[in-house]
């Protein structure tokens, strides 16, 4: 993990940005896929579930060394994206 230089570390940054970015899009899949399920508007919400969430991926930040509070911080803006996003599709289905 030790670099030689600026470039190598900008090189893996790039490799795992690339690689996050990816498994954004596929989490986005399933969330599509999740609003399928969903009976209401508060089942896509799910507050109980959005706090199990940030409860498991902070103590994995823990687990690999990462700040919690900044692994929190990302999920919250993320999960808050993705309910947005849940709901569209949730409301389109509806209509259907």
């Amino acid at each position: 993990m030790k670099c030689n230089s600026l470039e190598e570390v900008r090189g893996n940054i790039d490799r795992i940005d690339n690689e996050i970015i990816k498994l954004i899009a596929e989490r986005g899949t399933y969330v599509v896929q999740a609003s399928t399920f969903k009976k209401s508007e508060d089942g896509v919400k799910a507050p109980n579930r959005v706090e199990a969430v940030i409860e498991k991926v902070r103590s994995k930040a823990e687990e690999y060394g990462a700040n919690p509070d900044m692994v929190e911080a990302l999920y919250r803006e993320m999960i808050s994206r993705f309910v947005n996003m849940e709901m569209e599709e949730f409301k389109k289905n509806e209509k259907n």
